[in-house]
């Protein structure tokens, strides 16, 4: 979503611009994005995709962990008691529940962290004045998916 939201901005900043641009001026916002920056946005936008890639199918391989033998057979059990009035061993249903919640909490930080790498290297990236153009941007953003 940040590059999407950066490319867009730029594109309107420049159109915005455009008399200026041809001029040769410059407006310091998104739309003077230089080629420079632009090659080296790709391919972080690049290394980006193929680390998501890679979260996405440690999400499945986890999902496809869920219906283990251990949950199936929990699963059984929760039924049977349940229709017999019993009680249901909350620590075995916990124990069996721990590892899953540990490693989606692990394919949790990693996607955060990937997040938290890729704004700071598109901030690295473009110039200050650049980065508060895509910082209100991307506020206003968030506010107006609020409202």
């Amino acid at each position: 979503m940040a590059f999407h939201l950066l490319y867009s901005m730029s594109r309107m900043q420049l159109e915005d611009q455009f008399a200026d641009f041809i001029l040769g001026l410059s407006s310091g916002d998104l739309g003077d994005l230089s080629p420079s920056q632009l090659n080296q946005l790709d391919k972080v936008q690049m290394r980006t995709i193929k680390e998501e890639r890679n979260i996405t199918e440690k999400i499945a391989k986890h999902q496809e962990m869920v219906p283990d033998s251990t949950m199936v057979g929990l699963s059984h059990a929760v039924t049977e008691l349940m229709r017999s009035d019993g009680g249901v061993d909350e620590e075995q249903v916990e124990l069996a529940l721990m590892a899953k919640e540990e490693g989606l909490e692990e394919i949790l930080h990693n996607a955060d962290d990937l997040c938290l790498r890729t704004l700071k290297s598109i901030l690295d990236i473009v110039t200050s004045m650049q980065a508060v153009h895509f910082l209100i941007a991307a506020a206003e953003l968030h506010l107006r998916f609020h409202d």
